[in-house]
């Protein structure tokens, strides 16, 4: 079911965008997407490089049908090519992704990684769970977040941040 708007049109669907270079990590997120929020778009890239060209709608990302920009991005930190950080900066670097909510899902509990990511913007910095209920339980909250969204979007608001 795709949300609606105050004229009862049907409204874009709430994309997330998941970059991890951990298969075993991706897989378990995206069984969670399925169990507990089937109505979010789950898109996956596996490095940084990738996700600036998903963001940047560049090579295979060229059609925003096929690969529609993210309403949010859950971003490992620890990521081959470029890390979360290079990632975020980048990010927030461009204009028309100042304000695209970033949540660092990462197994980093180092102070200054914390630290860097908060710098540069990040609007949540999670701890990666260590099962699967944990990772439906998060899920959830990210679900919630997206109702949150839309439903604001469709009363004319701004949608809340992180």
């Amino acid at each position: 079911m795709r949300p609606h708007g105050r004229e009862g049109k049907s409204m874009k669907p709430f994309v997330v965008l998941h970059v991890e270079d951990d298969e075993g990590d991706r897989a378990i997120v995206a069984a969670a997407f399925r169990k507990v929020a089937p109505d979010l778009v789950l898109k996956s890239v596996v490095d940084g490089a990738e996700a600036i060209h998903y963001l940047s709608g560049r090579g295979l990302y060229q059609d925003r049908e096929r690969s529609p920009m993210p309403n949010l991005v859950l971003l490992d930190l620890k990521l081959p090519k470029m890390s979360g950080h290079e990632v975020l900066e980048w990010i927030r670097g461009h204009a028309h992704l100042k304000e695209l909510p970033v949540f660092m899902l990462t197994s980093s509990g180092d102070p200054a990684d914390l630290h860097r990511a908060t710098a540069l913007g990040v609007h949540s910095y999670l701890i990666k769970p260590v099962d699967l209920q944990a990772t439906r339980d998060l899920v959830r909250g990210i679900g919630g977040y997206a109702a949150m969204t839309v439903a604001c979007a469709a009363a004319g608001g701004v949608p809340p941040k992180g």
